[in-house]
């Protein structure tokens, strides 16, 4: 069922990226041009991603490659929820990332470690490192997860996210991850908080029922979910209330924006 968005004004719109403007390398049909046509919208943009395969200067070289004129105080991160939330507790992480994101936590202290910070990273997910993570873990290092997502799309189909393997860690050591990504309240706030928007003012597109939308809606924005990236049939069923809006893709997104929210 379609929500109500009456009495809105809509000043900021927040943007998901993979599955969203992109799959890997590929762009969505469409996608540049929509985004230059929202940009000429009295709104502001931000693009807010639970990716942590790559630092935020790789993921904007990425994008910026692919056509997407973007700017890189544009985009928030779970890895810069992540390195915030570290540099908060004063703690020393276990970096179990995948070794392109490791810049976005230069000068983070992480010998004897005595906090684990778990992102998505194949390449570490093996019993060894996962044990020494579990070991810590059940001396009492808090276990930070950069995000939850049950898996994602990749060009050669949908592939494991970090969620099974956070799970995995908490069932292990009978405790709970600290959350810092989508579809964390606080990460949809502080992704706010540089455009001066209210969250009643903004809206989110993104391919994630559950993250992306059903986190926006639950931090008091309007979510769009498109049908592209590792969105599903009956996706739009996951979430209580529905999504806003489904629409086929982001262009698609954007033409409802501009020509019934503005």
């Amino acid at each position: 069922m379609v929500q109500m968005a009456s009495r809105r004004i809509l000043k900021a719109v927040l943007v998901d990226l993979s599955g969203t403007l992109h799959v890997d390398d590929t762009p969505i049909p469409g996608a540049q041009e929509a985004l230059k046509r929202l940009r000429n919208a009295p709104v502001v943009i931000r693009f807010v991603t639970n990716t942590t395969k790559e630092c935020k200067k790789s993921l904007l070289k990425r994008l910026v490659d692919l056509g997407f004129g973007i700017g890189e105080d544009e985009i928030f991160t779970s890895l810069t929820a992540a390195r915030n939330l570290v540099e908060q507790k004063n703690v020393r992480p276990m970096l179990l990332v995948d070794d392109s994101a490791l810049h976005d936590f230069e000068g983070i202290a992480t010998h004897s470690p005595n906090a684990v910070v778990i992102g998505l990273a194949p390449e570490h997910f093996n019993y060894q490192t996962m044990n020494k993570a579990f070991r810590l873990a059940l001396d009492g290092a808090p276990i930070i997860a950069i995000h939850k997502a049950r898996y994602y799309k990749k060009k050669d189909g949908l592939a494991l996210g970090p969620g099974p393997f956070v799970t995995g860690l908490e069932y292990a050591t009978d405790s709970k991850a600290i959350v810092v990504g989508k579809p964390e309240k606080t990460f949809f706030l502080e992704a706010l908080r540089s455009t001066g928007c209210l969250p009643e003012e903004a809206i989110m597109i993104g391919d994630d029922c559950r993250d992306d939308v059903g986190g926006a809606q639950n931090s008091g924005m309007l979510g769009i979910l498109v049908k592209t990236g590792k969105y599903r049939p009956g996706d739009e069923d996951k979430i209580q209330p529905g999504p806003y809006r489904t629409c086929e893709s982001f262009p698609q997104a954007v033409d409802h924006i501009l020509n019934d929210l503005l």
